[in-house]
């Protein structure tokens, strides 16, 4: 009767943890806009287009999906 376990602290998150998936999201933006910026412009050498019409294009769209997903992570 004398040996009850000592209270615990509530389970936190380790810190440790936060920095790998805010890093991983850091990996995959870049990744994301590196291989988005490279499509756009193989299709602007392909269609002969001087001005990187596409490549601008990709990339913006692949940077707002991205801010978008880190949105939705923040959030949870």
């Amino acid at each position: 009767m004398g040996t009850e376990p000592a209270p615990t602290e509530p389970s936190r998150p380790k810190p440790f943890n936060a920095y790998l998936k805010y890093s991983t999201l850091a990996i995959q933006l870049l990744a994301t806009l590196a291989l988005f910026g490279w499509l756009g412009y193989k299709l602007d050498r392909y269609l002969n287009i001087t001005f990187p019409l596409f490549m601008m294009l990709f990339g913006l769209l692949a940077f707002a999906g991205m801010m978008y997903q880190l949105y939705r992570s923040l959030n949870r």
